[in-house]
């Protein structure tokens, strides 16, 4: 059996006791049946990954020895930036899951003219810690050891008007250019995407007024939740740790 990796927000050192909490404990015993003396690997998002021994395993408490720390490092050096705008249902943790396995280094959900989401106030903040749960649990899958950032939702205009390094990439299928004609100098990318419907001309030219450049992926049109994760994989085979 794999040894099973998860996630916790304590601090890790070696030689030393950590207790799970109690969704942990529940999934360590009666999901995959583990008894004391088994190994599981814990991350906290501080870059390192902490093997450690099962002590005690009961229903709600759980209970490890921290046996070695090991510095895998999985992280692309491409550092991607995706700011999407938020979508409908299940595609916006669908797009948060995927784009984090594939090595996103952050990510900002956007409000456009087209964004037909409603949120604020402590439903949108509920929101941005279900996403940021999303990412964590995409990361114990994967096996990445630092944990995407999920950013503070805003308005589009608001997201061009801050200072982003880099390479800048706004998707639209109605021009030209193609990844393969950009240069990428620094290793990081700015990556928009617009959400169901996608951007308007208007946010798009407002956009290129911000040094953005106007990209095409192919002659298909492609939806809100395959387009960023398709633009992703061509970045990291071009410039990141794919292909």
């Amino acid at each position: 059996m794999r040894i099973p990796r998860l996630y916790t927000r304590q601090i890790l050192n070696a030689d030393s006791l950590v207790n799970l909490d109690k969704d942990a404990a529940r999934y360590l015993s009666s999901v995959l049946r583990m008894i004391p003396g088994q190994r599981i690997n814990l991350f906290n998002g501080d870059g390192l990954e902490y093997v450690a021994e099962v002590v005690s395993l009961g229903k709600n408490q759980a209970t490890a020895s921290i046996v070695q720390s090991l510095s895998n490092d999985r992280e692309s050096p491409l550092k991607i930036h995706l700011a999407i705008g938020i979508s409908r249902g299940e595609r916006m943790d669908w797009v948060i899951q995927k784009a984090t396995e594939l090595g996103v280094h952050a990510i900002t959900p956007i409000f456009t003219e087209r964004t037909e989401v409603k949120l604020m106030g402590s439903r949108l903040k509920k929101r941005l810690t279900h996403w940021q749960q999303v990412a964590i649990s995409a990361c114990e899958q994967c096996q990445r050891n630092i944990i995407p950032i999920i950013n503070p939702a805003s308005p589009l205009p608001q997201h061009l008007a801050n200072d982003q390094r880099g390479l800048k990439i706004v998707l639209h299928h109605r021009t030209e250019t193609r990844l393969t004609e950009l240069q990428n100098i620094d290793g990081i990318v700015t990556l928009l995407v617009g959400p169901e419907g996608g951007l308007s001309d208007e946010e798009i030219a407002l956009a290129e007024s911000h040094t953005y450049h106007a990209i095409k992926l192919g002659p298909r049109v492609l939806r809100t939740e395959t387009a960023p994760l398709a633009a992703i994989s061509i970045l990291q085979s071009l410039w990141g740790d794919m292909g």
